[in-house]
């Protein structure tokens, strides 16, 4: 009876108990916050800022010079009415800009400024990749930690029937068999040891996101489907419409280093003050007004090189938008294809793999219990069928990371969830 008992025991059906937690925090809340408190986001705001503000300040003429001055003072007695030249000058310069210079450094600016905003919102999708990444990671250790746990309790009944039957000397057990209990306790211990561990790394990953408690576990795994299996076009993800942005910025670098083509010019206006003459007599003021230009004599040297300088950082950015389309369009294949296998490995697990190694388990028991069966074929079938239970969850798991993997390709402008 005793025996039976223990048998009874050994074959309750092993069930995956949520982890529990204070607060449970759910992989949507988690990639929220960590998309709320990333401080990437606010320092890419200022920098959008700081060239809005310089674009609307490129946009404005510089500022005129003035000058002041003394001219023709006589050096013998220094009288400022002794001589007919000597006047009090004032004159104002004001430069003008090269062509349209002034509107195209707006522009470009302007164009600059608006990358921030896809960039911010592909950080904030490559934020959520990381978090669920992490999420998924630390709710796959928790559950493969309840898994051993209950394992290991099935492994000391199965220490205790070996030691009854060795015992009593009425069964077929030797003192390996004890052994070979213990042994198989031992190895379940370093797996949890190192399985904690792993929980713990990702933990302290994933608070590079997030400021949680440690209590707040992963309790439940949320169902994620992978919104397509097609090559998208990739117009519409943020991080191509930065590049584009990028792009465009480097066509109005171009325009803008082809006005330097053109000459510059600058109006100038002056005014002299002449005080009367040492007779009383009245000397007129004078008034002058001019303008001059830069020549553009060394445009080979100078200008041609700045355009071609200009040209080539545009081709650069261009060659980089096709390297991402070439990097994205392998790593969503490889997700997707990544995503079909273990698609179809979770279909074997679950209609096959899982039946049959419970059952190969159940029937070892049974054998052993009624004295014909090998303690080892016991330990070896409940060893498998513990790691098809925890292979089974890692392919659930891995599934689910794939398909976010798969879904960041998805994001667009218009919509960046991932769930």
């Amino acid at each position: 009876m005793y025996l039976k008992s223990i048998r009874i025991g050994l074959l309750l059906t092993l069930g995956l108990p949520l982890a529990a937690g204070a607060v449970p925090l759910s992989l949507k809340a988690a990639i929220v916050k960590a998309q709320q408190e990333d401080p990437w986001l606010l320092a890419s705001k200022q920098r959008q800022q700081a060239l809005l503000a310089k674009a609307d300040a490129a946009a404005v003429l510089p500022d005129p010079r003035l000058a002041v001055g003394v001219m023709n003072l006589g050096a013998d007695n220094f009288s400022f009415g002794a001589q007919d030249m000597t006047q009090l000058s004032l004159s104002v310069m004001q430069a003008l800009p090269r062509g349209d210079s002034l509107a195209l450094s707006r522009h470009q600016l302007k164009q600059q400024a608006g990358q921030f905003e896809f960039a911010r919102q592909n950080r904030q999708a490559k934020v959520g990749v990381s978090v669920a990444q992490l999420w998924l990671d630390i709710y796959k250790a928790r559950q493969s930690i309840a898994l051993i746990e209950q394992n290991r309790e099935l492994f000391e009944q199965l220490a205790d029937v070996a030691q009854a039957s060795y015992a009593s000397a009425l069964g077929k057990t030797r003192q390996q068999d004890i052994v070979r209990a213990q042994l198989e306790l031992s190895a379940l211990e370093d797996r949890l040891v190192k399985l904690k561990q792993t929980e713990q790394v990702k933990w302290q990953q994933l608070s590079q996101w997030l400021s949680i408690d440690t209590e707040q576990l992963p309790s439940q795994l949320p169902q994620i489907s992978a919104k397509g299996f097609e090559l998208p076009s990739f117009s519409r993800h943020p991080a191509f419409l930065a590049l584009e942005q990028q792009i465009k910025a480097g066509n109005s670098a171009v325009q803008l280093a082809k006005e330097q083509f053109k000459p510059q010019w600058t109006l100038n206006a002056g005014y002299g003050y002449r005080a009367d003459r040492p007779n009383g007599q009245d000397r007129a003021d004078l008034l002058s007004v001019g303008v001059s230009f830069d020549l553009p004599l060394h445009t080979e040297q100078r200008q041609g090189r700045q355009v071609d300088a200009a040209i080539a950082q545009a081709e650069a950015i261009k060659t980089d938008k096709l390297l991402l389309l070439r990097q994205f369009t392998a790593q969503f294949r490889a997700a997707t294809v990544q995503y079909e296998q273990l698609t179809a490995r979770a279909r074997l697990y679950r209609d096959k793999l899982l039946v049959q190694s419970a059952e190969q388990a159940e029937a070892a028991l049974s054998a052993y219990t009624n004295d014909d069966g090998d303690f080892a074929e016991v330990v070896r079938a409940r060893i498998a069928e513990l790691n098809a239970k925890i292979e089974a969850l890692d392919i659930v798991v891995e599934k689910r990371k794939s398909a976010i993997q798969i879904n960041y390709f998805f994001v667009s402008d218009s919509d960046g969830g991932l769930l």
